[in-house]
């Protein structure tokens, strides 16, 4: 499936704005040894939701952001049939995911919203094509997702109000993994255009598009920091997949993960002190809180 594709310092106002780690700060949040991704921090902190592998059952989980929380599965109707890939709406009432009815042998993608308790499941968008990677976005007016419906894998965008419509990327290469700016102007999403996924942005109509990274390898998964300042994402570009962070226009790369297994699916938590992520540096693929400092260099 389409989902499995692609497994700071700034300036500001002429003050560098930097990156820091802080020591000894790795929470370990799961330990149930199931296969996880799709990682998005809750508006209020509280919680983390993911999408989990467990028992044979693709499914909704979510979690307390705390060290050895228990995973909770948020049932929606049909739960033994595939659902994924969810994200919060930025008042924490809704959610948004990826619905497989498994139809055909490649599955029948449809775009589903239901109450964060797990109610109410109803259609948003239905099958046309795979129908993924659904992001509200900001102010809520919007849902930004991936689409194959035109031939690849392109980014599109709805007005929930009326439904309507609008195709933000035209090439032929796949652009996916879209994620919002904070203040709802800009999305930043991969792009394979140049020969390999890189990390672009435009803004929220599709126009200009930046290109933020520039290498051989793959660069994938960017989600905004809550100011909008930073971009965390997943790159193989040390030989194994980190978890990097850079500045929102593609500068002070760094690698906040830095280790020789896989960490993916970065999810800033709402005061942009923490970045979790999934990783299997242990073994099994867990939930991790790393925290992170950010201030004004000396």
């Amino acid at each position: 499936m389409h989902f499995f594709v692609a497994m700071i310092c700034s300036i500001v106002g002429g003050a560098v704005y930097q990156l820091q780690e802080a020591p000894s700060t790795l929470v370990k949040v799961t330990n149930d040894g199931s296969f996880k991704s799709h990682l998005v921090w809750s508006p209020d902190g509280k919680k983390l939701l993911f999408t989990r592998i467990h028992q044979g059952k693709m499914e909704l989980c979510t979690v307390k952001a705390e060290k050895s929380a228990e995973v909770i599965a948020l049932v929606v109707p049909s739960p033994n049939t595939p659902h994924f890939d969810g994200h919060w709406s930025s008042d924490g009432k809704s959610i948004v995911y990826v619905h497989d009815i498994l139809q055909g042998t490649d599955g029948k993608l449809q775009i589903n919203e239901v109450s964060a308790d797990g109610t109410g499941a109803k259609v948003l968008i239905p099958h046309k094509a795979f129908e993924e990677s659904p992001r509200y976005s900001p102010d809520g007016k919007h849902l930004a997702w991936v689409s194959t419906r035109d031939g690849n894998q392109e980014i599109y965008s709805m007005e929930l109000a009326n439904q309507k419509v609008q195709r933000l990327t035209q090439d032929q290469g796949f652009d996916n993994n879209p994620n919002w700016k904070p203040d709802g102007s800009r999305i930043v999403y991969s792009s394979s255009r140049f020969g390999n996924f890189e990390i672009c942005s435009m803004k929220k109509d599709g126009t200009a598009v930046l290109r933020l990274t520039n290498g051989s390898a793959m660069d994938v998964w960017p989600v905004y920091s809550p100011d909008g300042k930073a971009i965390a994402f997943t790159s193989n570009r040390t030989g194994s997949y980190n978890v990097f962070v850079m500045n929102e226009d593609g500068s002070g790369v760094r690698n906040i993960t830095n280790n020789k297994s896989i960490n993916n699916f970065a999810a800033w938590s709402p005061d942009g002190k923490s970045i979790a992520f999934i990783s299997n540096h242990q073994g099994s693929y867990e939930v991790y809180i790393k925290s992170v400092l950010r201030g004004n260099a000396p």
